[in-house]
């Protein structure tokens, strides 16, 4: 009897959770199309700063333990912060990209799924770098891989350009702060 009431309420809680996500205002397709307008664009310099393992070995020869630690959750929480906006841009450019799927232009088609492939790719390395960065915060002294972030957020920046320029030749599209 019991079991059966904890399995209820499980179920409960899981549709819950599911229609909450389903009517967030970030999770619903975009009325106007206009996503791409959203798109905050990325210091990738900084970023590659931030990831850099050399950086972070300079700093832990020259600072005490407990300093290191402290700037390195500061660090830690600055790259978990462009982990989050190049996931949410690759989510934005997503959308860009199913949208622009259906033309009749095969050039554009093909490059809208190529872009759509580069935005999954990267949003699912942005939740496993989260993961890990996460863990970091705990453990800071612990190896860190964003690598995979870096380069695909550079091949998704080049993709959106290029169905930018496919779809409206005059209108550049940045997706990263130079």
């Amino acid at each position: 009897m019991t079991l059966a009431i904890i399995l209820v309420l499980a179920a409960v809680f899981a549709l819950i959770l599911i229609l909450c996500v389903a009517l967030l205002p970030g999770t619903q397709l975009s009325r106007n199309g206009h996503r791409a307008g959203q798109i905050q664009p990325l210091d990738v310099k900084a970023f590659r700063n931030l990831a850099d393992r050399s950086e972070a070995e300079y700093l832990r020869l020259r600072l005490t333990a407990s300093e290191f630690r402290q700037v390195q959750r500061a660090r830690l929480r600055a790259l978990a912060a462009y982990v989050h906006v190049a996931s949410r841009n690759a989510d934005m450019l997503i959308h860009a990209g199913q949208t622009a799927l259906t033309s009749s232009d095969p050039h554009t088609a093909a490059a809208a799924r190529e872009l759509v492939d580069s935005a999954l790719l990267l949003r699912r390395n942005a939740t496993v770098a989260l993961l890990r960065i996460y863990v970091a915060l705990a453990w800071p002294s612990a190896g860190l891989a964003v690598t995979p972030i870096l380069e695909g957020y550079q091949r998704l920046s080049g993709s959106a350009m290029l169905l930018g320029r496919l779809q409206d030749p005059g209108s550049p599209v940045r997706i990263s702060a130079q």
